[in-house]
């Protein structure tokens, strides 16, 4: 696009802009361009960084040497190759999450998908799926929309990925993860998950990048990844927007109750 043309579509998109003009991610205050935050909700984000543990993607406080594990991954290696978050689950990203799971606001995903892809760049192949954690149809019926569906297809869309929504399927109704203990969790949506027999052919020796919201313990993501191996994918990798750290559990689970309105 030449100069001219430049200028005209600037001048087409100010009446839009006076119109709607574009609002912080985070607080909703006024900003200069969409999809930004302001400074101070900027300065309340913890990107995800490295040095982290090559398997589960949780930072390392000391840089450990390329492809360093965690003990946590050594002493039980889960069922997916890598998981990686953009950023952790407090402050800002918090109110993110929550406005996006609890408030309706799916304007969010495609900006924080931007934020995922910078995360998991590494996961992005040309034999790559994209699948979402699913619903079941009952919740999904209260909800009218799937969180983890939106940050998957804005996802996929950023990464040129194939998306495969209905891949994998909610199997029977689980009780919410919150409040519940590590143990209980894995116990709550073991054998949650199915690949429907007719979905399993083109999945079989494909790469899947399983995406979600928030990672917690990781039962969820694993139990999915359980029943994604069992459809004979050659390796899966795990994506969420955000990562509860362990220092963190009880405050984000707390701030999740009270979202949910069960508090």
């Amino acid at each position: 696009m030449g100069l001219l043309g430049r200028a005209g579509a600037a001048m087409l998109a100010w009446p839009a802009r006076l119109l709607f003009p574009p609002v912080c991610l985070g607080c909703r205050d006024l900003v200069s361009a969409p999809g930004t935050l302001c400074t101070a909700c900027w300065a309340g984000v913890r990107f995800l960084e490295r040095p982290w543990c090559a398997v589960l993607g949780t930072p390392f406080a000391h840089d450990m040497g390329e492809g360093a594990v965690s003990p946590a991954a050594i002493a039980d290696p889960p069922p997916f190759a890598r998981a990686r978050a953009a950023v952790a689950y407090d402050g800002v990203a918090r109110r993110m999450v929550q406005a996006l799971k609890f408030s309706d606001r799916t304007d969010l995903a495609p900006w924080m998908a931007r934020w995922m892809l910078r995360a998991g760049a590494e996961l992005v192949g040309p034999d790559a799926v994209v699948v979402p954690v699913p619903l079941h149809r009952r919740r999904f019926f209260l909800r009218r929309f799937n969180q983890s569906a939106e940050l998957a297809r804005a996802f996929a869309r950023e990464a040129g990925l194939e998306y495969r929504p209905q891949a994998l399927v909610r199997a029977r109704v689980t009780h919410q993860q919150v409040g519940l203990g590590v143990r209980e969790r894995a116990a709550n949506v073991r054998g949650a998950f199915a690949v429907p027999p007719t979905l399993a052919p083109p999945l079989e020796g494909r790469r899947v990048i399983l995406v979600d919201d928030v990672y917690t313990t990781g039962a969820t993501v694993m139990a999915a990844a359980r029943a994604l191996r069992r459809a004979r994918v050659r390796q899966v990798d795990v994506l969420t927007f955000a990562r509860v750290l362990a220092q963190d559990f009880a405050s984000a689970e707390r701030a999740t109750y009270i979202a949910a309105g069960k508090e």
